[in-house]
């Protein structure tokens, strides 16, 4: 399992490899990642295959409606507006402890995480405290704020994040089935031949062992993104790639990770 450092704390969305690539960068290191593409290797955002995705992500079904649930999920709606009412202007969000990750390497959107949350959310659930808000770039260098993310520790049942955001309207999801590429490979953790991390073709930690990587069968916790300004209902708890950026595995949120 991946460990994360105090006070740092992480998080993700849906099968992209855009995205996928952006937490290999967390996991490997934003500077690496950069130094790759540098030497022209694959653009991990634009040129990284599907291929490996099925094996490392983990996503909940959806459950029967229960009586209460989408009054409970409406409710969240409205919280994540009141949470997120105070950080139309992303300066606010910075002056108030929330930190952009990787604001150097290009992404569908970015989370300003605040790790205090985060932390919370491990043990409790207050919608009115997203572990991160989700922005996308303005052409001008700005952010416009479009969602909001949630976060659950990895351990936790799906009974529990069912009880935090009914699982018959949201899907969480975690990423799972992490090798690690030994020192020189790293190269191959992007392209559409990738072997190790989340875009790899290496799901299981024998295989991982045979290549000289070190596995992790889970990565960062439980996570799902709300995106209250939509209108149509289905691109509120949104979890697929679309023409608004809405993916729910770019959740790469944490920096100052360890792998034990």
């Amino acid at each position: 399992m991946l460990f994360l450092s105090p006070p740092r704390f992480v998080s993700s969305r849906s099968a992209s490899p855009r995205c996928a690539a952006i937490l290999v960068c967390v996991l490997i290191g934003a500077s690496a990642c950069l130094d790759l593409r540098a030497a022209g290797a694959d653009d991990m955002a634009d040129r990284s295959g599907h291929a490996g995705m099925s094996g490392h992500m983990h996503m909940t079904a959806l459950r029967p409606v229960k009586p209460g649930d989408q009054e409970k999920a409406a409710a969240i709606v409205t919280a994540a507006k009141q949470a997120m009412a105070p950080y139309q202007d992303y300066h606010k969000a910075l002056d108030d402890g929330y930190e952009i990750f990787l604001p150097n390497v290009p992404q569908s959107q970015y989370h300003f995480t605040k790790y205090a949350y985060a932390l919370e959310a491990r043990e409790t659930f207050d919608p009115l405290k997203p572990t991160s808000l989700l922005y996308k770039k303005t052409p001008d260098g700005g952010y416009t704020l479009v969602g909001a993310m949630y976060t659950d520790r990895v351990d936790a049942s799906e009974d529990e994040i069912d009880g935090r955001i009914p699982l018959s309207i949201a899907r969480w999801h975690q990423h799972i089935n992490f090798c690690k590429a030994p020192e020189g490979h790293k190269a191959q953790y992007f392209g559409p031949d990738a072997k190790f991390g989340l875009l790899g073709s290496i799901t299981t930690s024998e295989a991982c062992e045979a290549a000289g990587g070190k596995f992790f069968a889970h990565v960062f916790g439980w996570m799902v993104h709300v995106y209250p300004y939509e209108k149509d209902p289905k691109g509120i708890w949104s979890t697929m790639d679309d023409d608004q950026g809405h993916d729910n595995m770019d959740h790469s949120t944490m920096p100052g990770m360890k792998m034990n």
